[in-house]
């Protein structure tokens, strides 16, 4: 599946800290953001079920299309 770039806006001292981890695991500061932001949606679905990203990207792709 492709990767879509977006941005993010961090303060100082979570940028710090998030890079501080990122080399400690051995990872770019991208990759890091990347696997903490999939733990967390793990963790979402695991208490709240599954979230069917299939569906949300036709609809998407639905919106896209009208006007």
């Amino acid at each position: 599946m492709p990767k879509v770039a977006t941005q993010i806006r961090l303060d100082e001292v979570t940028h710090a800290k998030l890079k501080c981890i990122a080399e400690k695991e051995l990872r770019s500061l991208n990759a890091e953001m990347e696997y903490l932001i999939l733990k967390g949606i793990e963790a979402y679905e695991e208490q709240y079920g599954l979230i069917d990203a299939h569906s949300l990207l036709e609809l998407e792709k639905i919106d896209e299309m009208l006007p």
